[in-house]
């Protein structure tokens, strides 16, 4: 922090010192959000307001000051014969582009037809020590952008724009469910088995209690335990952690919206996420129809249901349910030339290759929005079997622009079943397949107390978010993304 604009500024910030000024007062009282200020009508007085100045139009006895935050912008005029000489010198000499200010003033519209704030009085409330960028050249900057998000956030309005829109998102998600009776509840971050997902966890030891945890992959087991004691609709807000690879789509860190019904099927549940998405699109975006890689997909109209053998046979010719054993159907993708791309793939369980290869081959091609249905049992450790096909789950993924943004099923409730898909993910895990369910004997002890039917989905938001603004990566869709070191 010692170059020379830095210096020149902290010098400024002890002149305004030396003059009795208090450089980093309490508060301010406004009256008025910047955003709102901007619709107040002409000759309205008293209007007090503060932000960050991030632009200076000077003149000889005038200059225009944009003020701005997360929310908005404002306009405002100082005159040095509105507010005197002194003030009007102190402004130009002591105050800098990324300081904030307090001001009070009255409303009037510019000859260019911009609301403005005429100051009449203002105070100092904080002083930038270093100099915000000039310039903002997006791609050129992505690692800068992460890494200080904040100043992302002060110079990219589609950063702005994106992450209002996952408050918004949040908000109406929550409103959505509690509006249809659903309680919302919390469950632990720290677990002693890393089940309710297939995906690799995060290790780390607990000191007092000599034993090592696994930060939770998803909530799932512990919801379904709720159910067990009594509660009959649930959701949750849950962080959750995966140490898998990176990717445009993955986060490590994200945040999961899960959520359970009692006596529901997973039909109860896609028409449960058809409303929700209707209604987030419509709180967040004010609007059903939104444009993906150059469609325009309104999302009021008749999605799409397809089965994951159709979809797998009509993308790569190959029936998967001519293959039960993982073996037989590896050669055939080789002998389709259908390079998977993944560095062990020997290890994986039939239910895993078959999930990479429709990964790999066809969910790319789903860009409207599709109910993918009928997922191999091997796929769905927790789904119920399907009544006339138990090879099948009954369980749906929601597929928007070649991502996953919705998992839901009818959940498998009965106990010895249970036990025995986990003792076959427990020999797939000890066989090297890392992303195995492991045995979960807490669970199973809760599930053996008696469970009614089920229906339970989940879906992260950053997902949710990247998908339904067209973005290129969820790293844009998080405030502060985990990167590397330096």
């Amino acid at each position: 922090m010692n170059s020379e604009q830095t210096t020149h500024r902290i010098e400024k910030l002890d002149t305004l010192r030396s003059q009795g000024i208090t450089v980093y007062p309490e508060k301010f009282a406004i009256n008025y959000e910047l955003n709102e200020a901007s619709f107040l009508e002409d000759g309205m007085s008293d209007v007090r307001v503060a932000g960050r100045i991030m632009g200076i139009r000077s003149f000889s006895k005038l200059s225009f000051i944009t003020l701005s935050n997360i929310q908005g912008s404002l306009q405002l005029l100082l005159k040095k014969e509105e507010i005197g000489e002194e003030s009007f010198n102190q402004f130009h000499t002591l105050l800098d582009i990324g300081d904030f200010i307090g001001v009070e003033g009255r409303m009037y519209t510019t000859k260019t037809n911009e609301k403005t704030l005429r100051i009449e009085s203002y105070v100092f409330l904080g002083k930038a020590l270093r100099t915000l960028p000039e310039k903002w050249h997006g791609l050129s900057n992505v690692e800068l952008r992460y890494r200080q998000r904040y100043l992302d956030l002060m110079m990219t309005k589609d950063t702005q724009n994106r992450m209002l829109a996952r408050t918004k998102m949040v908000r109406s998600i929550r409103r959505f469910f509690e509006d249809q009776n659903f309680l919302e509840v919390e469950t632990p971050i720290l677990q002693h088995t890393s089940s309710g997902a297939i995906a690799n966890p995060f290790m780390t030891y607990h000191n007092a209690l000599d034993t090592e945890l696994n930060l939770r992959i998803a909530p799932e087991t512990y919801l379904k335990r709720l159910i067990v004691g009594g509660f009959t609709k649930v959701f949750e807000f849950a962080k959750c952690f995966r140490n898998e690879g990176l990717s445009p789509q993955h986060l490590q860190e994200f945040t999961m919206v899960e959520g359970y019904a009692a006596y529901w099927s997973y039909e109860d549940t896609m028409k449960l996420m058809r409303d929700m998405v209707l209604f987030i699109l419509d709180q967040t975006f004010n609007t059903t129809t939104i444009t993906l890689q150059g469609q325009t997909i309104d999302f009021s109209l008749e999605w799409d249901i397809v089965s994951f053998r159709n979809l797998i046979l009509r993308d790569t010719g190959i029936d998967i349910e001519l293959y039960p054993d993982v073996e037989d159907l590896h050669q055939e993708t080789k002998r389709r030339d259908i390079d998977l791309e993944h560095s062990d793939i020997e290890s994986l369980g039939r239910g895993n290759f078959i999930d990479l290869l429709y990964k790999k081959m066809c969910r790319s091609q789903l860009v409207k929005p599709t109910f993918l249905i009928q997922h191999p049992i091997d796929l769905s450790p927790l789904a119920r079997a399907n009544d006339d096909n138990p090879t099948l789950t009954d369980r749906f993924q929601l597929v928007v622009n070649g991502a996953e943004i919705i998992n839901a099923y009818s959940e498998l409730v009965d106990p010895i079943e249970q036990r025995r898909r986990l003792e076959a993910q427990a020999i797939l895990k000890s066989n090297g397949d890392i992303e195995a369910m492991e045995m979960d004997e807490d669970y199973l002890t809760a599930m053996e107390y008696g469970m009614p039917p089920i229906s339970g989905w989940g879906f992260g938001i950053e997902r949710l978010l990247m998908v339904l603004t067209d973005s290129d990566t969820i790293k844009d869709c998080v405030l502060f993304p985990l990167i590397k070191k330096l």
